[in-house]
């Protein structure tokens, strides 16, 4: 089970470090298993070149190796991704999460050459990331499977197409160590069962402990007392995402006391109706959690 990192905001809109320090701390005693750190939940396409620099040095800082660090290093022009990856001092850094290029819209063809390019740009380990309600391109099976084949620090996907077919034929074609993220907490067990890894979670950034259990409890094969727990999470996290993400762990966490509800633009809090919704359901979950 692995957090996709928020980032916290000031009242003046500058990162809150301390907040994140909290945030990566809540993650260490909980139990997560890796940490995704400048992903899409962070809102990362809204953050400077020195500011995702220094989130990255605090979290590894603030972790010290005693979690993995999965890092969001993703973008729409190849060369700039080269060149990037050859050029930051990545030390500290487990694994690289990078995602289909977004708004080019390349074909299969494309999106094969370009994480060849970045395969080839550095020894770290690679995860594929296909979530095309963002990128508007879906990255296909045929894809992802000669990937896996031909590049050997292509290791793994994060899949957030939501098609549980297509993440199943994933799965199946690929070689036994490849890894199958899910890239969508409400599916994660389902993933799971069908055969993946784990998941990149959002809802995690507030539930590390309860979620880790049910993850553990698969591996485990205890599939009974996992579900029992999915179905506890059921409501918070189809609240969380009903107004966009990473919209609705912020109004999630600022609940909890655990950041400030502020988001970068053009990402603004969720609807009120929404908040609402999320409030009671994070009431009627941590009443579900006090009685087991």
């Amino acid at each position: 089970m692995g957090v996709a990192v928020v980032t916290p905001f000031t009242e003046d809109n500058e990162v809150d470090y301390a907040a994140l320090d909290n945030l990566v701390q809540m993650q260490l005693d909980g139990g997560t298993d890796y940490l995704c750190v400048l992903g899409t939940t962070a809102e990362t396409p809204t953050l400077t070149v020195d500011e995702k620099r220094n989130i990255r040095k605090c979290i590894i800082k603030k972790v010290a190796g005693r979690l993995p660090i999965m890092l969001g290093v993703g973008g729409n022009s190849t060369q700039a991704l080269v060149e990037e990856l050859k050029t930051e001092d990545l030390q500290g850094v487990d694994a690289i999460l990078s995602v289909v290029p977004y708004y080019n819209k390349p074909s299969q063809t494309g999106i094969y050459q370009h994480y060849k390019a970045i395969a080839a740009a550095t020894d770290l380990p690679i995860y594929l990331y296909n979530v095309p309600g963002r990128t508007g391109v879906n990255m296909l099976p045929d894809t992802v499977v000669r990937l896996a084949e031909e590049c050997p620090n292509i290791v793994g996907v994060k899949e957030a197409s939501g098609n549980m077919q297509q993440i199943k034929e994933i799965i199946e074609r690929t070689p036994d160590d490849f890894v199958v993220l899910s890239g969508d907490d409400g599916i994660t067990y389902d993933v799971i069962r069908a055969g993946g890894n784990g998941v990149v979670s959002v809802f995690g950034n507030a539930y590390p402990r309860e979620f880790s259990q049910m993850v553990a409890l698969m591996a485990a094969g205890e599939y009974a007392a996992a579900e029992e727990l999915k179905d506890c999470f059921t409501n918070v996290i189809k609240q969380l995402f009903a107004d966009g993400n990473p919209g609705g762990i912020k109004s999630l966490l600022a609940h909890k006391s655990l950041v400030k509800n502020i988001l970068r633009l053009p990402l603004v809090p969720v609807c009120d109706k929404v908040d609402n919704a999320i409030l009671e359901a994070m009431n009627e979950l941590d009443a579900r959690i006090a009685g087991r």
